[in-house]
């Protein structure tokens, strides 16, 4: 896999989770973006999810629509959570 524009985004998404929940202990580089930010991986809740949700509306200017299933579905990893933003985007 090349260094495109879709591994930058991989890249500011775990930045962004660890700078909005004030993860100290971790590095961005050391999230796996497939792993688990909830069940086992992060070991992330709810509150997080939310906090996270606002710092990508403000960042990508996407809209977040009630916490479906589905919606609720990319928020399992940094790689969902890029193609979330990607799809909103419309890229």
């Amino acid at each position: 896999m090349n260094a495109s524009s879709s591994d930058n985004l991989e890249d500011e998404i775990r930045v962004l989770i660890v700078s909005v929940l004030k993860l100290e202990d971790i590095e961005p580089s050391s999230i796996n973006i497939s792993d688990s930010l909830f069940d086992g991986g992060l070991g992330l809740d709810s509150i997080d999810a939310l906090e996270i949700g606002v710092a990508l509306r403000k960042r990508y200017g996407i809209t977040i629509e009630t916490a479906t299933d589905e919606v609720k579905s990319y928020f399992r990893s940094v790689q969902s959570l890029a193609k979330f933003v990607r799809m909103k985007r419309g890229k």
